[in-house]
């Protein structure tokens, strides 16, 4: 029988999972909490229920974490997302599931083949708050109770791997979304989808990348939509032979594909710039010529090795703010990039109401800059674009902080105007916070801390769901 997560060896990096699921009403709070600051900010990550040979971080069991601020009272909930993988494996009573989630030799033929975990983000959309990650379709989560009610795939309209990164237009409130390996495991294939605010599918296409690649988030601003297809490779041919199915090849290059939103996946046109990788995008927007990307970007894949099994070179591999540039109306198909700052950072977020707009604000968990990501992220940045300055909130030596997530003064507050949210790891104490910032003034530390009684893991991704 196979054990529990041992979490001697990775306490101190907050990365080990946590065995419980509880509720907790009338958290502690210190300060004083906005009062129009009235919803409940999701969060989700990866936490494996049982310890599994050769497994991936990134490929833990979910579990959603739920903070609910009602007129400066705090309740908290967690609860595991309950996959086909989790029911299978709580049943048996040990891991059925191994790398990258394929089923372990050992694991009866009964169980089921589906190894989704539904562990990297969490939204809400035409009334039903989604569990994601981007090999299965959406996961339909309760709102209140977080209990699993099951994979939606909006009536058979959608089939294979959804993203965990959609787009939410502010303007037309459409999700629009993509999928990688959408021929198969480790296949060139994609597909492209929009569903509309009332959640109907109103499209759902594929079409062909330059090669196999892992495809974490794409881009979209009013007129366009862009497919990074960069040099984390996926091969079929690779995992054959016992080598890494996802490496880091850098002589195919980095490829994005740019879309009319009016248009098809037909009218796609190739940009092609030296090979380098993004996780996230911050945002992006157009002016008819010209489309802007802020993304995080490093010159090597992070947390993957080369196609040698390699480690890639760390400093190499650090993520800083970089900005692409696409001239639409030049002949030439290569892109540009620049970078707008060194500090090594992920988690790019913005004021979701001007996604695919220009913007002025965003904000970013930030690192050591030696650091890659699995050294945790121990501060936040807010950027200006428009003073092209830099706002740092560190946090005290061995604290991390997870993603920050914004959150309007109110649905006509101007850009920026609100609070920034983030959970933060205490290490002296083995406990959690939640903090609430001023968003435009991140510098001077949180107006409000939550306390938590128990530790949430360093997570993926999350989101505000304001009070109905």
């Amino acid at each position: 029988m196979s054990q529990r997560h041992n979490l001697s060896s990775i306490d101190r990096s907050n990365l080990a999972p946590i065995q419980i699921e509880c509720d907790a009403d009338f958290l502690p709070v210190f300060g004083e909490l906005p009062r129009e600051l009235n919803g409940t900010l999701y969060r989700n990550g990866a936490n494996p229920q049982f310890e599994s040979p050769g497994a991936h971080w990134f490929f833990g069991d979910g579990m959603l974490h739920a903070f609910r601020i009602d007129n400066g009272r705090v309740s908290y909930r967690n609860r595991w997302v309950r996959t086909p993988k989790w029911l299978a494996e709580h049943d048996a009573g040990r891991p059925l599931f191994g790398a990258f989630n394929r089923k372990l030799p050992d694991a009866p033929s009964s169980v089921t083949d589906d190894g989704g975990v539904a562990n990297t983000n969490v939204l809400f959309h035409a009334g039903r708050l989604l569990a994601l990650e981007e090999g299965h379709p959406p996961t339909e989560i309760d709102p209140d109770t977080l209990a699993t009610r099951g994979y939606h795939d909006y009536g058979g309209a959608i089939t294979g791997p959804f993203t965990a990164h959609p787009k939410i237009d502010p303007v037309n409130g459409e999700m629009l979304f993509f999928g990688y390996n959408a021929g198969g495991p480790l296949t060139a294939r994609m597909s492209f989808g929009v569903i509309d605010r009332d959640g109907k599918v109103s499209r759902f296409e594929h079409f062909k990348a330059p090669f196999a690649a892992m495809v974490h988030d794409f881009i979209v601003t009013a007129r366009y939509v862009l497919f990074p297809i960069l040099p984390l490779t996926g091969s079929l041919w690779r995992a054959f032979l016992g080598k890494p199915p996802y490496a880091w090849e850098p002589g195919k290059g980095a490829y994005v594909g740019v879309m009319p939103r009016a248009g098809s996946p037909k009218d796609i046109r190739w940009f092609r710039s030296e090979a380098c990788f993004v996780f996230h995008v911050m945002n992006a927007w157009d002016d008819g010529e010209r489309i802007i990307a802020d993304v995080m970007q490093s010159e090597q894949a992070p947390l993957f090795p080369d196609v040698n099994g390699h480690p890639t070179d760390p400093e190499r591999s650090r993520a800083r703010l970089c900005r692409w540039t696409f001239d639409l109306a030049a002949n030439s198909d290569r892109f540009q990039r620049t970078y707008l700052d060194d500090t090594t950072g992920e988690f790019p977020r913005i004021d979701d109401r001007f996604t695919g707009l220009p913007t002025r604000h965003g904000w970013y968990a930030s690192a050591n800059p030696a650091s890659q990501l699995l050294g945790g992220m121990s501060g936040l940045v807010h950027v200006d674009h428009h003073t092209s300055t830099r706002a740092h909130y560190r946090l005290p030596p061995g604290d991390t902080t997870s993603e920050p997530v914004f959150v309007p003064r109110s649905a006509n507050a101007d850009e920026g105007d609100g609070w920034l949210l983030a959970v933060l790891w205490r290490a002296r104490d083995k406990r959690s916070d939640l903090a609430v910032f001023n968003a435009t003034d991140i510098a001077s530390g949180p107006i409000a801390l939550v306390q938590l009684g128990h530790r949430i893991p360093d997570g993926f991704h999350g989101n505000w769901v304001a009070a109905r």
